[in-house]
Formats: structure tokens, sequence, C-alpha cells
């Protein structure tokens, strides 16, 4: 029976896959800084530690650790804290697996749409298209080469390059969620490739389960969103009202600063490779995307 470690399992994509792969039967077990569960177990990335019973008999790791991208604004030390909890983690445990000659049947690990960088345009990128070079692409940049280090251990490797995700508690739509109505941000023209996490598990189980599932996958509804649009699908489902006015760009750019970028700019991402891969999407439009949550 397959095992599956994960690491970042007690965020929000973390505990919703763990529950699923319970499900279906596969023992997982969670790095964490604080273990207080049977199945937990600690980990230091400062002080490159992790506890060697937590890969007893394991044959897949997912790697979703990583600081929030959005949760804070990006002053230096943040930025450092963004690339460490992504690509410090991941040596870590190249570096354990080798040590421990560990015999993984697959490493699976996250990473961002923004490898595309925050550009609103008229393309649709593809798992082809080269890295932007702004700050989160180049976070992604160094997240993605250091899960492909397990390539030299004879490992497959899938990378899931992640959209916004939509969950009934937590994430994206709960910080869009205001209390007395809905506002687009900037001009609205920018993307929002989403994704629903039953849908992104899935992608995550099916990397465990078929070996077509490797190398570089975009994790994105099919449907393209703009920010004006998908504020008044989410006030249309929510019943709150729009206001005709969006947020103006100058005021989030004063509040978040640099991390403002994210917000103002989005490119549109295909998701053409992993439906020709055979996966099907269970929520392939917002509408029925946010009727569900």
């Amino acid at each position: 029976m397959n095992k599956i470690l994960i690491t970042g399992g007690t965020g929000l994509v973390g505990k919703y896959l763990q529950k699923k792969l319970e499900e279906k039967n596969y023992s997982v077990v969670i790095l964490t800084r604080n273990p207080t569960l049977k199945n937990e177990f600690k980990w230091n990335i400062a002080e490159e530690y992790i506890d060697d019973a937590a890969f007893k008999d394991i044959t897949h790791i997912i790697h979703l650790a990583g600081a929030g991208i959005a949760d804070k604004r990006w002053t230096d030390k943040r930025k450092q804290e963004l690339i460490n909890s992504r690509v410090k983690s991941a040596n870590l445990l190249f570096k354990k697996v080798k040590e421990l000659e560990i015999d993984l049947k697959g490493f699976i690990s996250a990473s961002g749409i923004g490898y595309y960088g925050a550009i609103t345009s008229d393309t649709i990128f593809t798992e082809d298209d080269k890295p932007e070079n702004d700050f989160i692409s180049k976070i992604c940049v160094k997240w993605e080469a250091a899960a492909n280090q397990f390539k030299k251990l004879n490992v497959p490797v899938s990378i899931l390059r992640t959209g916004v995700v939509l969950a009934k508690n937590g994430g994206a739509l709960q910080k869009m969620n205001t209390p007395l109505f809905l506002s687009a941000l900037g001009n609205g023209k920018q993307y929002m490739p989403w994704i629903h996490i039953e849908d992104l598990c899935n992608l995550y189980i099916n990397a465990i389960e078929n070996t077509k599932y490797t190398g570089i996958l975009n994790a994105v509804s099919p449907e393209h969103q703009t920010n004006n649009s998908f504020t008044k699908a989410l006030g249309k489902n929510l019943k709150k009202p729009v206001l005709p006015m969006n947020a103006p760009s100058f005021v989030i750019k004063t509040a978040l600063g640099e991390l403002a970028y994210i917000l103002l700019k989005g490119s549109r991402v295909s998701s053409e490779k992993v439906e020709n891969l055979g996966f099907k999407f269970k929520f392939k439009t917002l509408e029925k995307a946010l009727k569900n949550l």
C-alpha cells in the first residue's frame, strides 16, 4: 500500500488532501513544526532537522510547504522567508531521502502560476512557456529546481503550477468575501486562474496513481475569468452588491506595497495538458464551483 508523506499538511490544501487520501485508504504522515497527532512528525527547516521516523515505509512525498504569498507585505525578510520555506524545505527533504536511501515512487511538488509572471496580455500560458523575471517567478523557478533534484535519484517528479484555490473555509474566497460589499481590484481586467480544491486534490491523487502525470502540470480550471467577472459572479452567488467603482490601484499599492502587483495583474493559463492526459474537472465553471462552495 502506498504511504504518503505530506509537507504543509496542516494548511488549507494539505488538510483537504489528507482527508481525500485517507478516504481512499492511503496511509498519510505529516511533517509539522509542532506535532500533536499520531501521524505527525517534527521538522525544523532552519535547524535542518526531520524526525527519521517520518520516512518509515513512505512511497511518495507531496511537498506543499510554503509561507503564504499574500499573507504579509514583502519586506526583505519576508521575501527570504517565502523562498526558504519552499526551497530550503525541498533541499532538506532531498538530503534526507538520499541519506536514508528511501526508495520513492514519486516526488510531487506544488508550484505557482506566478512562474509565468504577473502580467495581463493576450497570451494563454502553457507548461512550455518560459518564466518571467519578477520576484514570484524567480521563487517558482527556484522551487521547481529544488523539486527536480529528485530526478538525480531516479524518482519521478510532478510539479503542479497552481492557480487561486477556491475552498469553503479559508483561502481566497474568505479574503474576498467582505462584510458589506464586493469590489474588483484596479481596472478589474487582470485574469484570475482558479481551481476548486477538490479538483486540485484529485490532480495530486492522479500524480500518485498514474505515471502519465509527471513533469510540469498547470493546476487551473479550463474557464478564464477576470477579476471583474469573478467578483460579479461571487457577488451574485452571495447575494451581495458589487460596487460599480473598483478599488483604486494606488490605494492597494499604498496598503500592500510590492505585493499589490500580484493582485492587480494576472495572466490566462492553459489547462489543456492535464485534460489531454484524461483528467476530468469536476468544477469546470466558476458558477458551478461557487454554487458548490
